[in-house]
C-alpha cells in the first residue's frame, strides 16, 4: 500500500485540465442577472388555484424539484400577493373564487404581471363558463401570457414565466 501512495506522490497529477466553460451554457447565470437587472431581485410569484383539478398544481409544483430547480435561477413562490411581482393562475375562475382572484390581483405592486396555466385557465377548458364558472381567467382580469396544456410541462411553465418577464 505504501509503494502505491509513494507512486501517486511521485507521479502528481495526470489527467488533463478541464475545458472553460461555454458561456451560451451558463443559461443559469445570464437568468439571475437578467431577473436582477429588471426587478433589482429575485422574481416573486403568487400561484391562485381559482378552480382546477390540481393536474397544474402538480407540475408547477415540479418547479421545485431539483431537476428544474427554479429557485436557483432566482425565481420564488411567495405566501403573499404583496410581496408578488407576478400571478400564476390555474383552473377555471369559479364563481366563488372570482372574488378572492380580484382582491389578489388588486392587492399586488405595479408593475402586474399575469400568467394563466393550462387548458382551463387560458379557455375555460372542458368547464367553459356556466351558473358556477366564469371561464378563463382574462374574463376576469387582464392576463400578460397563456401557458396552454392539459396540464402544461415544467418546462413549459418556465418557459411561459420567461416569456412574461421579457
Amino acid at each position: 500500500m505504501l509503494k502505491a501512495i509513494r507512486k501517486i506522490v511521485a507521479g502528481g497529477i495526470v489527467t488533463e485540465t478541464a475545458p472553460p466553460a461555454d458561456p451560451q451554457l451558463c443559461v443559469h447565470t445570464i437568468l439571475q442577472q437578467r431577473i436582477r437587472v429588471l426587478l433589482g431581485r429575485a422574481l416573486c410569484i403568487r400561484h391562485v388555484d381559482a378552480g382546477s383539478c390540481n393536474g397544474c398544481e402538480l407540475e408547477i409544483q415540479a418547479l421545485n424539484n431539483p431537476i428544474y430547480n427554479i429557485e436557483g435561477l432566482g425565481i420564488k413562490f411567495v405566501a403573499s400577493p404583496r410581496h408578488a411581482d407576478m400571478l400564476l393562475v390555474t383552473g377555471p375562475v369559479t364563481l366563488n373564487m372570482r372574488a378572492a382572484l380580484q382582491r389578489t390581483y388588486e392587492a399586488m405592486p405595479d408593475p402586474k404581471i399575469v400568467v394563466a396555466a393550462g387548458d382551463c385557465g387560458c379557455t375555460g377548458g372542458i368547464f367553459g363558463e356556466s351558473y358556477a364558472s366564469c371561464g378563463r381567467v382574462s374574463n376576469v382580469i387582464a392576463v400578460n401570457v397563456a401557458i396552454p396544456g392539459c396540464p402544461p410541462s415544467p418546462l413549459r411553465i418556465l418557459q411561459g414565466i420567461l416569456a412574461a418577464i421579457t
